[in-house]
């Protein structure tokens, strides 16, 4: 009896060590989507009263929360059913990517000329809550699909163990890509408050408090944005990755390129020809239609 239970906490014992190095590589494979959102929720998460701040990130979180719970029994059924669909979804997965960095891309450098006039309106409470909830249904539609992205691609690690060890290690990345991601959010969209009622603490304004106060207030929109353009440059490696890695004809392209420089700029180019397809059906949409 004895040396049953022993080797059951020894089976036991294997079996996480299994889990967490399949976790390990499976956040390393999803660091790059992960990071995206986390940008992607930062931006959609500020803008609002200081209030309100943390009762939208909540209400974000929650619905990001279902979109997991609707999204990993698809994906587990799909991978016990029939496993080649999993690859083909994260190839899929992998144009979208490679189309959304592309398009962050060509945005940047052929930035659209707008013309901005300042106009102030008051807003009712009712108006406020109305384009408080379209945000929120805005950010939670995002993190859908980049929830599908997140876990197709930790899938993608795992798709060659057993049934358990999936269900095990998807559903920690996608515990990680909930609550890791939103409560980083929360504490970045609190940074300019935090700053601000330190720097209210000082009124000489000088001083070691008053000076990281400073820097937390004109931090916030360069980390927003820091991580807006390593969300970018990461889509397109795990894109051009995915590429690598699953089709044969990329996987034999630039061989003697270093691994990450070939995945750049496969992603990059997959992207270019996805935009380029969607700007022209959207032309010939228009004419048509």
């Amino acid at each position: 009896m004895a040396s049953g239970f022993f080797a059951l906490l020894d089976d036991i014992a294997a079996l996480m060590d299994d889990v967490a190095t399949m976790t390990k590589v499976a956040t390393k494979k999803t660091a790059g989507i992960l990071g995206d959102d986390l940008a992607v929720n930062a931006e959609k998460a500020s803008g609002f009263v200081s209030s309100r701040e943390i009762p939208v990130l909540w209400a974000i979180t929650k619905g990001s929360a279902l979109n997991k719970l609707i999204i990993l029994p698809i994906a587990f059924i799909l991978s016990a059913v029939y496993q080649p669909a999993i690859i083909f979804i994260l190839i899929l997965g992998g144009v979208y990517l490679a189309y959304e960095g592309a398009e962050k891309i060509v945005h940047t450098l052929q930035p659209h000329k707008e013309k901005h006039v300042k106009v102030e309106i008051e807003l009712s409470e009712a108006e406020i809550l109305s384009h408080e909830k379209g945000k929120i249904k805005s950010a939670i539609f995002t993190d859908f699909i980049l929830s599908v992205e997140i876990v197709i691609i930790a899938l993608g690690t795992v798709v060659e163990e057993s049934l358990m060890m999936q269900i095990i290690v998807v559903t920690i990345i996608a515990f990680i890509a909930t609550v890791g991601v939103y409560g980083l959010v929360a504490l970045i969209v609190r940074m300019d408050d935090a700053g601000y009622g330190l720097m209210k603490r000082n009124e000489s304004k000088k001083g070691f408090l008053y000076g990281l106060g400073n820097v937390l207030v004109r931090g916030l929109p360069i980390i927003v944005k820091s991580l807006a353009v390593v969300g970018t440059l990461a889509l397109l490696l795990v894109a051009g990755g995915i590429f690598v890695h699953y089709i044969g004809f990329f996987h034999h392209l630039l061989e003697s390129w270093p691994s990450m420089l070939k995945d750049f700029v496969i992603g990059l180019g997959v992207g270019l020809v996805a935009l380029g397809i969607v700007v022209f059906g959207k032309l010939i949409w228009k004419k048509v239609f």
